[in-house]
């Protein structure tokens, strides 16, 4: 991360009740407002996690997500807007963070992470957000966070369950460890309440909090996994392997 730049008095202002939090104080907020994030998917996972970064004074966000806002995205994607259906959704998510945040940079890329563009995305950032949707997707960013010695947070929901899990180059395994591969099965449509979302969404940005300030211990390693429906929680250990073809 470039040299942490200096907060003006309205900064310490607005973000004075989250510097009283033990290990931040106004360093750990200069590292925030010096950091850059990709989230990769800005829908009802990846929308909240921006928002959150934004909220909290994280410097810079650049955002991949493609495509027009459709009526069956509004029960999640809280960076819309009803009367936006059928226009891109990009438009309205860089509009209404700067509503929230008119000093946090946004980068908004109107095209989902591919293998193509994952490289030029990532080197953008000093830690990467995936929240996508599609294996594919998700392979495509690991490999490049990977080559770029990027820690990535890991997000993912269905139906009432989800999970946030943090891989850093040279000290965790990484997705392919144990999604190698697109499971046959996976689909973009799934059953998704915005509340469950939002839940892996909130843990997921506070992943990235800790990973810049260096406050409190992160996921690194471990999966997160949570049953929201019988209120359930638990943490499992990922693997390493060393005959993964993209970390080992």
């Amino acid at each position: 991360m470039p040299e942490h730049p200096p907060l003006t008095d309205p900064e310490r202002e607005i973000y004075a009740w989250q510097m009283w939090v033990p290990g931040v104080g106004e360093e750990g907020q200069r590292k925030l407002k010096a950091a850059t994030v990709l989230i990769s998917r800005v829908g009802g996972l990846g929308g909240l996690v921006a928002l959150e970064l934004a909220a909290a004074g994280v410097g810079r966000l650049v955002l991949a997500h493609g495509g027009d806002l459709k009526a069956s995205d509004l029960n999640r994607q809280l960076l819309q807007t009803h009367d936006h259906i059928g226009k891109p959704r990009m438009e309205s998510i860089v509009r209404r963070l700067g509503e929230l945040n008119p000093r946090c940079e946004i980068v908004g890329v109107a095209e989902n992470v591919s293998a193509a563009n994952a490289d030029s995305l990532v080197a953008q950032a000093d830690i990467v957000v995936d929240a996508a949707p599609l294996f594919q997707e998700r392979l495509a960013l690991n490999a490049a966070a990977v080559r770029a010695g990027k820690p990535m947070v890991e997000c993912a929901m269905h139906t009432l369950e989800a999970s946030v899990t943090t891989f850093v180059p040279g000290r965790t395994g990484c997705l392919a460890c144990y999604v190698p591969e697109v499971p046959p099965t996976w689909t973009r449509q799934f059953p998704v309440f915005g509340a469950v979302s939002g839940t892996a969404a909130c843990i997921g940005a506070m992943e990235v909090i800790k990973l810049i300030t260096g406050i409190g211990e992160t996921l690194c390693g471990e999966l997160l996994s949570m049953d929201l429906g019988g209120m359930q929680f638990r943490k499992v250990r990922l693997p390493k392997r060393d005959d993964c073809a993209v970390c080992g």
